[in-house]
């Protein structure tokens, strides 16, 4: 069973997804770190970003990979690496870049695929994009100030401002709802929840009772 959690930043994806996947005995792919790996690879390799083809051929040498809640590149854990600032904005542009998204989502697939299809993945564009087919899609949001609350309490935010934390959430969720490729926007079967004032252990339980009553639903032959 896969299992599709989409949604912008500061919705609670990465900790609901965690969650999810241990408390079914899943593993789970963060398809987000695997474009900020895709970036970090361009970057290693002195790719112009303003160059697609240069960028393009330096994913493409690359291997990527997850395993464990770690992000590999090269072999390498770079799971730290990957989430600094110059990576968060290098990896916009990357995954942009419509070859770029086709090599990840190959690889993405290939990852689920090697764990015979039953995996929680989370990104923006799973439920839609990679995994259109999957038997669980949800699409989780919540309200633009709570999110940049959020964002601004968790480490990677490096004590940043709040207004300064819902800037950058706000350009990002324009990048990334209004690229051609692959945008922000939940499948229209995906059961969406806004966590804004929601405990998580309500949106885990909430997802979790869809789990298990979409594993149960009887098979048609």
């Amino acid at each position: 069973m896969v299992i599709a959690i989409d949604g912008p930043g500061g919705v609670g994806k990465s900790t609901v997804t965690r969650h999810i996947a241990s408390s079914r005995g899943l593993e789970y792919l963060d398809t987000g770190a695997t474009y900020r790996a895709a970036a970090l690879a361009a970057l290693r390799r002195r790719a112009d970003l303003d160059n697609p083809a240069a960028v393009i051929e330096a994913v493409a040498d690359a291997k990527i990979d997850f395993a464990n809640g770690a992000v590999l590149l090269d072999g390498e854990d770079v799971s730290i690496e990957i989430r600094t600032p110059q990576i968060t904005a290098a990896a916009s542009a990357v995954a942009a870049i419509a070859e770029v998204r086709t090599i990840v989502v190959a690889m993405q697939r290939s990852w689920v695929e090697r764990r015979h299809g039953k995996a929680v993945v989370e990104g923006r564009d799973i439920g839609t994009v990679v995994f259109p087919e999957a038997e669980l899609k949800v699409f989780l949001t919540a309200r633009p100030e709570v999110r940049a609350a959020r964002r601004a309490a968790d480490p990677e935010a490096d004590g940043a401002a709040v207004a300064d934390v819902r800037a950058a959430l706000d350009e990002r969720d324009h990048a990334d709802s209004t690229r051609e490729v692959s945008p922000l926007r939940p499948a229209p079967d995906a059961l969406v929840i806004d966590t804004s004032d929601m405990a998580l252990e309500d949106v885990i339980a909430e997802v979790l009772e869809e789990v298990d009553r979409r594993s149960n639903r009887p098979r048609l032959h």
